[in-house]
This record gives C-alpha cells, sequence and structure tokens, in this order.
C-alpha cells in the first residue's frame, strides 16, 4: 500500500460531489425497499457507503460507475442489518426475496407500480401523509428526500435551526408511532397530498435559486430537480391540476434567467444587470405554455399569481419595459392569499418601482409581524437601495452594513461590498 493515496484529494471531491447529488436518490429508493418505518435506516447506511467511498476510492480509484458502486454499498449494508436483527435471523428466504427485488429491472419495477415509478416522487406523496403535521411533511421531505440540511430547512421557513431538528426528531417518531407503510397512496387520495408535494417542489426549487449556504449562489441541480417532478406531476392524471401547472410554469420561467444570475466570477446581478439575451427562450416559451393551461378551471393559487409575475420579468424586452402596475397588483392579490412577511417585502420593491422609493421605504415599515424579517439580509439590503435612491448615503450604508453582517455567501457579501463602497464606506 502507498504511503500517501494517490489523487486522494480527486477521489474524496468526486465522492463528495456525488453524495451531494446521489444521496436523495438513495435515501428515496432504499425507503421504498424496506419500508418507510426503516426512514433511518435508509439515511444511516447511505451515509455509510459514503463513508466506505471516501475511505477506498484513494487507494482503488475511483469506480467505472461510482453512482452504481454507492447504490450496490448501501443495498448490502441495508441487507447486513437486516441479517443482523433477530427477527430477520429466521427469514432468510424473505432477505433473498428483497435481493432479487433490488436487483430487478426498471421494466419490472415499473410493472409493480400502481401509481408513480419514480422513487422520488413516490416517497415525497409518502412524507406528505395526512397522519403527520403539515410543517412536519414538508421538513421531512425536503431532509430526507431532496437532501436539504436542517439549516438550509430552517432558512425557508425563517425560523431556527434547532426548530426544524426538533421537527424532524418529531415527525421520525410519529412515523414509528404509526407504523407507517411504503405505501402511495391511490389516485382518489392523491390530491388530497398534492399541495404539500407542491410546496415541498417549491422550496426546493427556491433553494436552488438562490442557495441559503455553502459557497454557490446558485445549485441549478435543485432547480432542474424541482422541475423534473413536477412535470411528472403534470402528466399523470390524478395531479394533473391547474396549480400543478401555475407551479411548473413558475419555476420554468424563474429557471429560464439562470445563466444571467451571475457573471463570470460568480458575482450576484440584479434583474436590471441581467444580459437578457442569455435567458433561455425555450424555457421561458414552455413556462407561458404551462401558464396558459394553468388557466383552466376557476381556482387562484399563490403559484398562479407569482407565474404571473415571472412571466411580466420575463417577457419584457428591457428593464424599463417591463410592466411594474401589473407586478404591484398581482403583489396586491398575492398578499391577500398569503401575508406572509416574505411575501410583504417583495411587494414593498413593487412598490418602490411604481410610487418611488419612499413610497417603498414607507410600506416596508407598516409590514405586520415582521419580526423574523429582521434577522434576513434581504430585507436589509432592500432598505439601503431605496435610501441609496433617495440620496440617503448614511443611512444606506447603515443598512447595506447590517444586511453584510448577516449574508451566508461569498457571492452576497460581494455584492453587499460593492454597495458599501458606492456609499462611501
Amino acid at each position: 500500500m502507498p504511503d500517501r493515496p494517490p489523487a486522494g484529494g480527486h477521489a474524496g471531491e468526486i465522492a463528495a460531489d456525488l453524495f451531494r447529488r446521489e444521496s436523495a436518490r438513495l435515501v428515496a429508493m432504499l425507503t421504498g425497499q424496506l419500508g418507510v418505518h426503516r426512514l433511518e435506516l435508509a439515511e444511516d447506511v447511505v451515509q455509510e457507503a459514503l463513508v466506505r467511498a471516501l475511505q477506498t476510492w484513494p487507494y482503488r480509484g475511483v469506480p467505472e460507475n461510482p453512482a452504481a458502486w454507492l447504490t450496490l454499498t448501501a443495498r448490502n449494508l441495508a441487507l447486513d442489518h437486516l441479517r443482523r436483527e433477530q427477527r430477520w435471523q429466521e427469514k432468510e428466504d424473505g432477505i433473498a426475496h428483497e435481493r432479487e427485488r433490488w436487483s430487478a429491472t426498471p421494466e419490472t419495477r415499473a410493472e409493480e407500480a400502481d401509481t408513480f415509478t419514480d422513487d422520488t416522487l413516490r416517497m415525497l406523496f409518502v412524507c406528505c401523509h395526512p397522519q403527520l403535521s403539515p410543517e412536519a411533511q414538508t421538513a421531512l421531505a425536503l431532509r430526507t428526500l431532496c437532501g436539504l440540511s436542517p439549516a438550509e430547512i430552517a432558512a425557508a421557513f425563517l425560523t431556527s435551526e434547532a426548530a426544524i431538528a426538533k421537527r424532524l426528531v418529531r415527525a421520525r417518531q410519529r412515523i414509528r408511532e404509526l407504523a407507517l407503510p411504503f405505501a402511495v397512496p391511490g389516485p382518489e387520495e392523491l390530491p388530497a397530498r398534492l399541495d404539500a408535494v407542491l410546496g415541498t417542489l417549491y422550496l426546493l426549487f427556491n433553494e436552488g435559486y438562490k442557495a441559503s449556504a455553502g459557497e454557490r449562489l446558485v445549485r441549478e441541480e435543485l432547480c432542474h430537480e424541482a422541475i423534473r417532478l413536477g412535470l411528472l406531476l403534470a402528466a399523470h392524471p390524478a395531479t394533473r391540476a391547474p396549480r400543478t401547472h401555475a407551479l411548473l410554469a413558475l419555476m420554468l420561467l424563474n429557471a429560464a434567467r439562470l445563466p444571467a444570475r451571475t457573471d463570470d466570477a460568480g458575482n450576484l446581478l440584479r434583474l436590471h444587470e441581467q444580459d437578457r439575451r442569455a435567458w433561455n427562450q425555450a424555457m421561458i416559451q414552455r413556462g407561458i405554455h404551462f401558464l396558459a393551461l394553468a388557466a383552466s378551471g376557476d381556482s387562484l393559487s399563490e403559484y398562479h399569481l407569482e407565474a404571473g409575475i415571472a412571466a411580466c420579468h420575463s417577457t419584457a424586452a428591457d428593464e424599463s419595459a417591463t410592466d411594474w402596475p401589473r407586478i404591484l397588483a398581482l403583489y396586491d392579490q398575492l398578499v391577500r392569499l398569503n401575508p406572509s412577511p416574505v411575501i410583504a417585502l417583495n411587494r414593498a420593491v413593487a412598490v418602490a418601482r411604481v410610487h418611488g422609493p419612499q413610497a417603498g421605504l414607507d410600506t416596508l415599515e407598516a409590514i405586520p409581524a415582521r419580526g423574523p424579517l429582521e434577522s434576513y439580509q434581504l430585507l436589509h439590503a432592500v432598505r439601503g437601495t431605496l435610501h441609496a435612491e433617495l440620496g440617503n448615503r448614511s443611512e444606506a450604508l447603515a443598512h447595506f452594513r447590517k444586511a453584510d453582517a448577516l449574508a451566508a455567501l461569498p457571492a452576497e457579501r460581494e455584492f453587499l461590498a460593492r454597495r458599501i463602497r458606492e456609499c462611501g464606506g
């Protein structure tokens, strides 16, 4: 054995990157085979498979198919665990059956599936079980299936990491108490769980569009996974609802702008700074198509309104052509449907674009129950921007510095550093 692992750092980076991309899929697949009551076992063996990759790949080299290696290792670890359990010691033929089922072809598994064949989507509906609270459903799905950390989930809910950790513990306890089976609900039950599934995809996409932690501002793989799952929902008769089409339209319209969200150095570019020629026009047209489909029926969801706002931005030839009065009218409807502080903050930006920066500041100060926003760097960045537009350089500087103290991403800190320099700081 060599004194030093050959290309160890490279192998370790490959393993870590692969784990970030594959862990949620593996957990979903294993939980589907083991049953949802063994959710923690699935998570444990997937983590252990990564540890083994980090231990062996630097010395033996990266396998030709690293994803398959991780899958096989996790499966074997799960089977080993089952063999060690007392109740499984007398069921060797059952274990053999599980091994045979796991090695079945995708076509075989598709025949077994009554509703969805995609493991992640199946597990999303399981996590959104009506006997779990709505908050627990979403947190569990984001953690287990989407691979988000408790800190990232906390950022989505504007709450603390400790609160999310407790929520996850309670959800898993509830699953064990109820012994929830791994069974996708029948087509007649799917609509009752659809809102929770759509809400999970919405938060997953948002984490990809603007990450809450790490080195990258944008995590495109999360955005594309949310869109992929949305397309599966839109293709199924039981979940092909107007609100499904509206969320899909929203995600496609926003994802079309991803190539222009940062410059070559990874720095954040505001909407008016982006090169609109880099926007994905085919994706925009696809988003408009799903927005038209969402118009069927007489229901109006938050996704309809947000997709309408995204369409206003995506179809404007330039910043000056943006229909801000239309955007403000949509925000007025949206804040009535969901008076959340974040939506109210976004509405204040639209007010400023239509009625001027002072009106925007007044709207910010009038937001009810804005306490959670005070720890949200975007609130202070918006305040700084509006004060700068009014020529209040000292007030703008103070707010930009407060936003900088709360910023978690390098791209955000660099953006705010530029704003601070512009204010003479």
